[in-house]
């Protein structure tokens, strides 16, 4: 029964496309007989929500229910004149007056106090209560069209409640994803009785009038003129009157929410403009409340970041017809003090070292001295962005940012659409059946939720694929397979489905890190069996030294973008983690080893390649009363390639594909070249790349492109010059010799799985 629906709603030749759609499974009916659990439904607004009951109230109930809510004003007053007169807005203007060689005081004066007048004008910022009811009311509706529901815990928000009672400012900070990341949030507190934020948003808004709108809003816009928010954070005026402006906000009490996003290094200096605040006795003290946003599947027209109005009115359309909707799931998670994370040094930075001190000699010279260290992160907050910092609350920021970067990222929820997509995109990508496809489903849950990570849905399993189904449907084929008809299912092999299939993945890369880099260093060590064998069939029954593992999979975490590394572990711990991570779930089992033997002799004797454990003076074991680690391990299936191994293999395959892809694309740079420039062009040779093997266009993204640059800089294999106000590009000399560069290019290869 189950698989003629399936037949009925998939079938290939159907000319409707909206067939496709379960109409006994709609978004709102997936969850309709599900528990709650403390869980509700933010966009469900009936008369209960009222104090008021009967028939007129059930038809305006949400307008009722929008302006019972309690709303905190938040006036901007004199705030203008408080910034202006501050002592670190004075002596930035004594810096920026200063007259030199060429031009007279009087002079600079006119241009710096109109400049200064466009930077005073985003202090006048403040929330409206009667346009922020409207608005909500606005969003609630809006919303429910968008989305069959947005999940939010009960018992998180009582925890807000309770954390409001300390007097002390609420920051809230979360993963940049999309626009409508802050709306979300806001909305969220403004239903739930709590005090909106201030929300700093670094978009650029050309129309006046919108911005006027937005400002009352309480929207933290760019100045006018500002095209990004590097270019803002470059003036010199700009990030004293912020962070001026931040102290005089979360004095007046008001909350904060701020978006941090790893790949471009942004949002790092808004933490640091809290702490000053701090520093500077403005308030005792401010709570961080890190804030996790799950999207089923997000509307494409915020994926699209150039969008227009001809796609604006195109969304609109779509959301009146209704369709197909996800759900999104928010989790609040626990507040935590500012002052004492920072007093008490749970969050610092201890002195990194620079990528290429800590791989290069790895790469060319095959030594390991230099890999146990950590690595230097401090592109997240650059010496120009802020250069008032001293060095050691710059390091704070930094550790700080990468907690909330982590803790962020852990605590959103796995949504179905997540589960589809990794499934088919690193497992099934040539199509799988719809049988194998729950099969496997049900294998990953309950790997996901082994790891304590919450699942954002909820119903049977049946619903659950076809839910997700339908909200994947236009990047996937489908078609019917003989003689049953049991539908067969892949990913569509363009460029657009296969970005969007990825970005879904992202968070189980997260979830599976540990296992991802094991499987990749694992992958790395056979890949040498295979190069000192001479090629033919893969050997899986060897032995692999517990050190020699550990190394590989320290020298693959060095290569992972911020985020993925817990921030109060070093990496050298993280690499241990992901040794005994392998060894639970399966893939490694411990080797026997006789203790009057030595495990050298032992290799010897079974006759498999083996090796030496490396002599690192700097490395100990964990407790003084145990004895040297000598252990060793095998695959746990010897005849065949494991087939979670693989799996594992292919989730970091993307981000490592596109270093190879870069690296060999190098030669086509000119020279030099600005860092805009460099990553318009580099993208450009990424997707020509994908375009040429016709596969793996998801290792061509924007995102990943951004990636690599920063891992190259860090590698020493791109030099920066810093002149007339912008970055330029070079290839060292080092690597434009081909020899390096191939050596670079087989250290990247050989963390891919060999047949993937």
């Amino acid at each position: 029964m189950v698989g003629q629906k399936f037949i009925r709603i998939m079938d290939p030749v159907s000319e409707n496309p909206s067939s496709f759609q379960p109409k006994c499974l709609g978004g709102l009916k997936l969850l309709r007989n599900t528990p709650p659990l403390g869980f509700q439904n933010l966009t469900s607004v009936n008369e209960t929500h009222t104090g008021y009951r009967g028939w007129l109230v059930r038809r305006v109930c949400c307008l009722l229910f929008v302006w019972g809510c309690e709303v905190h004003p938040s006036p901007a007053g004199d705030r203008r004149h408080r910034v202006h007169g501050s002592e670190r807005v004075r002596q930035a203007l004594v810096a920026a007056c200063s007259p030199d060689e060429t031009k007279m005081m009087e002079l600079v004066m006119p241009e710096v106090r109109d400049h200064l007048g466009r930077l005073l004008a985003l202090t006048q910022t403040f929330i409206s209560p009667y346009l922020l009811r409207l608005v909500s009311w606005m969003l609630l509706k809006v919303f429910s069209l968008m989305f069959c529901s947005v999940q939010v815990n009960r018992n998180q928000l009582a925890a807000l409640h309770r954390a409001t009672q300390l007097k002390s400012p609420l920051v809230y900070v979360c993963v940049r994803q999309s626009g409508i990341d802050h709306a979300l949030i806001c909305l969220t507190l403004f239903c739930h009785n709590l005090r909106v934020p201030y929300t700093i948003y670094p978009a650029h808004v050309r129309q006046s009038w919108l911005r006027s709108f937005l400002q009352r809003l309480g929207v933290v816009l760019l100045p006018e003129g500002s095209e990004s928010e590097r270019d803002a954070e470059m003036d010199s005026l700009y990030s004293p009157v912020m962070t001026s402006f931040t102290g005089e906000l979360l004095r007046e009490g008001a909350s904060l929410s701020v978006g941090i996003c790893g790949s471009r290094g942004h949002g790092g200096q808004w933490l640091a403009r809290v702490h000053q605040a701090i520093s500077d006795g403005l308030v005792p003290d401010v709570s961080i409340v890190p804030v996790g946003i799950s999207y089923d599947c997000l509307p494409r027209y915020f994926t699209r970041p150039q969008a227009g109005v001809m796609s604006a009115l195109r969304f609109a359309v779509s959301l009146l017809k209704g369709g197909h909707r996800g759900s999104v799931r928010i989790h609040f998670a626990q507040a935590f003090s500012l002052k004492e994370m920072c007093q008490s040094g749970k969050c610092r930075v201890d002195g990194g070292r620079p990528l290429q001190d800590l791989l290069l000699t790895a790469i060319l010279q095959d030594r390991m001295d230099s890999i146990f260290s950590q690595k230097d992160v401090s592109w997240l907050l650059p010496p120009a962005v802020m250069p008032e910092l001293c060095p050691a609350d710059r390091q704070q920021t930094i550790a700080l940012t990468l907690h909330l970067m982590y803790s962020s990222t852990t605590t959103m929820a796995v949504m179905s659409t997540s589960l589809v997509s990794c499934l088919l995109l690193h497992k099934h990508r040539k199509g799988v059946r719809v049988s194998v496809l729950c099969r496997d489903i049900c294998w990953l849950l309950e790997e996901v939720l082994f790891r304590n990570i919450d699942v954002g849905y909820g119903g049977s399993l049946v619903g659950l694929v076809l839910h997700a189904l339908s909200l994947l449907r236009p990047y996937l084929l489908l078609a019917a397979a003989p003689p049953t008809g049991e539908p067969i299912i892949a990913p569509r092999p363009d460029p657009d489905s296969l970005l969007i299939l990825s970005q879904h993945c992202d968070l189980l890369t997260h979830v599976f890190i540990h296992e991802a880099v094991g499987a990749c260093a694992v992958s790395a060590m056979l890949s040498e069996v295979v190069g000192c064998g001479g090629g033919g069939d893969p050997e899986f029954d060897v032995v692999l030294g517990q050190e020699e593992l550990t190394e590989k999979s320290l020298q693959l975490t060095h290569l992972l973008s911020p985020g993925f590394v817990p921030p109060c572990q070093t990496a050298h711990g993280f690499a241990l983690d992901v040794v005994d991570s392998m060894v639970r779930c399966g893939v490694l089992v411990m080797e026997e080893v006789q203790k009057d033997t030595p495990v050298c002799d032992f290799m010897k004797k079974q006759g498999v390649l083996s090796w030496a454990v490396s002599d690192n003076p700097d490395q100990s074991s964990d407790s003084d009363c145990e004895e040297p680690d000598a252990r060793s391990y095998k695959l746990s299936q010897p005849s065949q390639c494991p087939e979670l191994l693989f799996f594992c293999c292919s989730l970091l395959s993307v981000r490592l594909r596109a270093l190879c892809w870069a690296l060999e694309s190098l030669h086509y740079l000119p020279s030099p070249v600005t860092e805009r420039d460099c990553l318009s062009q580099l993208h450009t040779h990424l997707k020509n790349r994908a375009q040429l093997e016709k596969a793996h266009y998801e290792s061509s993204s924007i995102d990943l492109v951004r990636l690599v640059l920063r891992t190259f800089i860090d590698l020493g294999v791109l030099t920066e010059d810093r002149q007339r106000g912008d970055v330029y590009l070079d290839v060292s000399p080092l690597f434009s010799q081909c020899a390096y560069k191939v050596k670079l290019l087989q250290f990247f290869k050989q963390f891919i799985y060999m047949y993937n």
